[in-house]
């Protein structure tokens, strides 16, 4: 009886510690990141949202590394945000359009970083855009940051189709939608060549005591994404800082280079794109600035700059250009000349359109963006 009465006990305490396995087990097991933070100083104190969600110009790596540098070199408490399928959380899709999951995090934000492309998130997630730029904070737009937004009819039950690229309806203070409302400009050309056609930056002599250029030789900024066309001149207050100089690629075309064979030694002007117009004389502005003020809501300021993909980024020139762009939209002093070094390894991929079944395949973990 005994030995059955000790079996009993041994069976009892080997569940009992299966249970207590099984706990401890499953305490272990975190929820996927589904956004980054960098962590500040006191001395700083500012918050800087930086949401991502483009289809073609590596915002979710682009982001991160601006991230990192505004933390780790100048103080600043950072969020960044990524497009993810909801079935998905926690893991990149850069081509779905509907959910960017974080944007809670603008109630606490002093300034945002807006790097997203033909975005038609739902009303839960656009309610925070609307409420921060009614109430006048700074922004600053990258790129297709000019056609942020875009509902199509699938979508016409959205309270904010008037956010829409190219808006057309009742609401005509909103005629052309976000861009050109709150930024300046919407969608409108590439200017340059796209993929053969560099861009170098241009500081005309009227923006050389810009603070936005602090720091930057005039010619020093280049990248391999085109020059956007824009409609000049600009509404409202604009004013153009850095203008871009349509450049031609000197040495073969290549797939599968990082710049599709273009480089900052390339120095032949262009006289005309792929489409026959005439580039360069009249040069495109590629970073301005501009007051915007959306119906009902407060004056905010707004940085946009056209060139800033994740490629891009290798150009210490347009890192500082973005840089000191948060620095003036925050109305901070901005550095003599930042720093602005790349923080911890960065290897950016080239900018292009990817298949839906590329991003299923890759399972880009947020985390692994850290």
């Amino acid at each position: 009886m005994k030995k059955i009465y000790s079996l009993l006990l041994l069976a009892l305490l080997m569940a009992c510690g299966q249970k207590t396995e099984k706990k401890e087990t499953e305490k272990t097991v975190e929820a996927p990141k589904q956004f980054l933070t960098f962590a500040g100083n006191s001395a700083n104190g500012k918050h800087v949202v930086l949401i991502s969600g483009d289809e073609e110009y590596r915002s979710e790596e682009a982001l991160p590394q601006l991230a990192k540098i505004l933390s780790e070199h100048h103080g600043f408490t950072c969020t960044v945000l990524f497009a993810q399928h909801p079935d998905k959380p926690g893991v990149v899709n850069a081509n779905y359009l509907k959910n960017i999951p974080g944007l809670k995090a603008l109630d606490t934000a002093d300034a945002i970083v807006l790097f997203t492309r033909f975005r038609a998130l739902p009303d839960e997630q656009m309610k925070p855009i609307d409420s921060y730029l009614k109430a006048g904070k700074p922004i600053v737009a990258i790129r297709t940051a000019t056609h942020a937004f875009n509902f199509t009819e699938e979508d016409s039950t959205s309270s904010y189709s008037h956010y829409s690229n190219a808006y057309k309806g009742d609401m005509t203070e909103w005629a052309d939608g976000f861009g050109r409302l709150v930024l300046g400009e919407k969608w409108h050309t590439h200017h340059g060549h796209h993929k053969h056609q560099s861009t170098r930056g241009i500081i005309p002599e009227e923006s050389a005591s810009h603070p936005i250029t602090n720091g930057i030789e005039n010619g020093e900024i280049w990248g391999s994404t085109d020059v956007y066309g824009v409609r000049l001149p600009l509404p409202g207050d604009a004013e153009h800082v850095v203008l871009g100089q349509v450049v031609n690629r000197k040495g073969e075309y290549d797939e599968n280079d990082v710049f599709y064979g273009m480089r900052p030694t390339d120095d032949e002007i262009a006289t005309v794109n792929d489409k026959g117009i005439t580039v360069n004389e009249t040069l495109m502005p590629i970073a301005w600035t501009k007051s915007y003020q959306i119906p009902n809501g407060k004056v905010g300021k707004a940085f946009t700059s056209t060139i800033g993909s994740s490629s891009d980024l290798m150009n210490e020139g347009v890192r500082r250009l973005l840089i000191n762009g948060v620095f003036w939209a925050l109305d901070m002093s901005v550095p003599e000349k930042a720093n602005v070094n790349l923080v911890g390894a960065y290897d950016p991929s080239a900018y292009g359109f990817q298949t839906d079944e590329y991003w299923l395949e890759k399972q880009l973990k947020i985390e692994d963006l850290e």
